[in-house]
């Protein structure tokens, strides 16, 4: 097991012992602080140059909201925006340059097109498995259709899918199939933290590259800002673990730092892959309590679908290490036993595509039954709410289950400012009073569902690289579905009026919020 290591500063009165982390933490948001205060002075300064930069800085917000208002294709972002930068128009342009743009520099554009474009000369879809789907159910073949010709990654009949329950049974799956390793291992999340979860993780990986097996690890800078020192990607290298940080965080701003590497990918051998919400840290197994009991999902896939998720980690390792891949050094033989129609695919805020939004549309507009959804965080735009508004009054029975404990209290306030536009439209929507909800899950009609990284809220459907497994038909679905139910029982249901403010600065406080969720 690995120590947690600290810096120990000797003081007069005593000993002072600081965590790495949080100093770095601390150290990059003074630095960042600083930035901005030199950046105000400037413009406050009463001087010539102070004009021609008020002047220069004006001129460049108003070109910014014309920019954001003929590009920008979420039409509350946009309005959020507009509304900072005509309020603040000295600062506004600016800080929607470095915070809310969503294009990336043409330079990781282009990377991302070549590599998206290698990716799917290997990632071709056979035609009659598309009609073989759509044979099923019409929405199916849309849904397939949509994911293979716009996104890029095929759907497949030759593979088998778990649905992981918990943290726990994803921890205890994972340890199991690492085990199995014989050629590589791909780890990829957004979080890594120190404790039982990834020591024992650890072990097991160095004893694989003791055993000749090669091991990569990818995770994400702010993700791991307070769990992992800074150079810990150079510890992983010294143990013969291949390792690389994504968009690893500068002192100067950059407009990058909105786009964060929020999937959870495991691929062994190209045989068995792994995703879902959980993160490699104690609270995600329960091992420790934040916020009452973790409650999360994963699925475990097997055969010919793994393919699009090892596929999903090259393309993100190349993304960050600037180094190309053989790609079909780690695709595993082609299985021709019939098996569940499961079709992995990845969402980036690159591309301008919002694919997890499209699938979650895709599934809440064809229900006939049912559709069951849980998510730790409920801030939705415009599309979404309409679509689930509509099909609630439509007579197609929508539940949604949020935590009822929070790990951020404003992002919490503003999920439960829908609750009230929700339940009137006849969404019945519960909180899970046990603890934190933390599982991203889609379930309709005890024949389709999706398992993956996406929260419903404005960052992960627009601004950070996600990933998720469409399921259709099979026993997962069956077990998704299962759990569902099962959770309601420990989970209260939003009346109406609930959490309506009782007072006219609440409801102005709520109204407030919903204007600024795109921001949170």
């Amino acid at each position: 097991m690995m120590a947690r290591s600290t810096l120990v500063i000797t003081m007069s009165t005593g000993t002072l012992r600081v965590r790495p982390t949080i100093l770095r933490a601390f150290i990059l948001a003074v630095l960042i602080v600083a930035q901005i205060f030199l950046f105000i002075w400037m413009i406050w300064t009463t001087s010539k140059l102070s004009l021609i930069v008020d002047i220069s800085l004006s001129i460049l917000s108003l070109l910014v909201v014309l920019y954001i208002v003929e590009v920008d294709s979420v039409p509350s972002y946009s309005l959020i925006w507009s509304i900072v930068i005509l309020l603040a128009p000295v600062f506004g342009g600016p800080f929607y340059l470095l915070f809310g743009l969503q294009s990336a520099p043409r330079k990781v554009r282009r990377r991302v097109a070549a590599l998206d474009k290698e990716a799917r000369l290997l990632l071709v879809q056979d035609g009659q498995m598309l009609e073989s789907v759509a044979s099923r159910r019409e929405d199916f073949g849309r849904q397939a259709r949509y994911l293979s010709m716009t996104a890029g990654f095929p759907v497949y009949d030759c593979s088998h899918a778990r649905y992981l329950a918990s943290g726990e049974e994803m921890f205890q799956a994972l340890k199991a199939e690492l085990a199995k390793a014989e050629h590589f291992i791909f780890l990829e999340f957004f979080i890594i933290d120190k404790g039982l979860m990834w020591d024992s993780i650890l072990d097991i990986l160095t004893q694989k590259v003791a055993q000749g097996v090669e091991v990569r690890v990818m995770y994400d800078d702010i993700g791991c800002l307070f769990t992992l020192p800074p150079d810990y990607d150079r510890v992983l290298e010294a143990l013969g673990i291949r390792c690389t940080v994504f968009n690893r965080t500068r002192i100067v701003l950059t407009k990058l730092i909105n786009n964060r590497d929020h999937r959870k990918i495991v691929v062994v051998d190209g045989k068995v892959a792994i995703t879902g919400g959980v993160n490699l840290a104690d609270e995600y197994i329960n091992e420790v309590e934040r916020f009452g009991h973790w409650k999360d999902a994963a699925v475990l896939i097997e055969g010919n679908a793994v393919r699009s998720l090892t596929m999903m980690f090259l393309n993100m390792w190349s993304l960050q290490t600037h180094h190309d891949e053989d790609y079909r050094k780690y695709m595993a033989p082609v299985s021709e036993s019939n098996a569940d129609f499961i079709q992995p695919y990845a969402d980036n805020p690159i591309d301008h595509e919002a694919v997890s939004a499209s699938v979650f549309l895709n599934i809440i507009n064809s229900a006939r039954r049912y559709v069951y959804i849980t998510t730790p965080y409920l801030i939705v735009d415009h599309t979404i709410m309409t679509a689930l508004c509509l099909a609630a009054k439509s007579g197609v029975e929508i539940r949604i289950i949020t935590p009822r404990n929070w790990d951020k209290w404003l992002v919490h306030q503003t999920t439960r400012s829908y609750y009230d536009e929700l339940v009137s439209a006849g969404v019945m929507v519960y909180e899970y009073t046990y603890g934190f909800m933390h599982a991203k899950t889609f379930v309709s009609d005890d024949e389709t569902a999706v398992i993956g990284t996406t929260n419903l809220d404005y960052r992960s459907l627009y601004l950070h690289y996600e990933c998720g497994v469409v399921l259709y038909g099979g026993p997962a679905v069956t077990a998704l579905r299962d759990d569902f139910v099962e959770t309601l029982s420990v989970c209260d249901q939003v009346t109406p009026g609930e959490y309506r403010p009782k007072t006219v600065f609440g409801r102005i406080f709520l109204q407030v919020l919903r204007l600024f969720a795109p921001l949170l």
